[in-house]
């Protein structure tokens, strides 16, 4: 073989040599594009996810504090009716007899003491007597014409309404003016 024709044959292979390179590292540069588009993709996923879990979590939180918070309603909304036949007893004329009076200064008491339990567990009574009606508050069963009110103000309360904490748990029942 004559001088040129190694050259060539060198060159063809070096050529050769190179153009297997170049398409290795054209295939080496694909794979790593890809592969960092599957970490930005599988970050991306990843910070989803987590944000979803905050927000579940934050969910669950407000949820548990919530019941938490008004986790005696049902005992309260079962102690009310007895709060509303003390009333009704204690409502009862005592002047007529020693005894009559002295069952009423217990009625009175037992009245008090229970009282004091729901204010000590922020069940605050409702002040309706002359308030301007509100329906969030109060539940109209009546309206009257009154003269010297004007109109939608609570003139009777039939029966007590209640609050609990921050929740409305019994709208006190009313009679509202025309």
């Amino acid at each position: 073989m004559e001088k040129e024709d190694i050259n060539e044959a060198v060159n063809e292979q070096v050529e050769d040599k190179k153009e297997k390179k170049l398409k290795k590292d054209n295939k080496k540069d694909k794979i790593i594009e890809e592969l960092q588009t599957e970490i930005a993709a599988l970050k991306d996923k990843n910070m989803r996810v987590t944000a979803e879990m905050v927000n579940t979590l934050r969910r669950k939180d407000e949820e548990t504090s919530r019941i938490m918070k008004y986790s005696n309603e049902s005992l309260i909304l079962e102690l009310l009716p007895v709060i509303d036949n003390f009333e009704r007893a204690l409502s009862l004329n005592s002047e007529s007899s020693e005894e009559l009076s002295n069952y009423q200064k217990g009625v009175c008491m037992i009245y008090n003491n229970l009282k004091n339990i729901l204010e000590k567990f922020e069940v605050k009574e409702i002040e309706a007597l002359n308030k301007d009606f509100d329906p969030s508050y109060h539940q109209a069963v009546m309206q009257e014409e009154k003269e010297g009110v004007k109109a939608n103000i609570v003139i009777e309360v039939m029966q007590k309404g209640y609050t609990y904490k921050d929740k409305v748990i019994r709208p006190a029942m009313v009679k509202v003016s025309k």
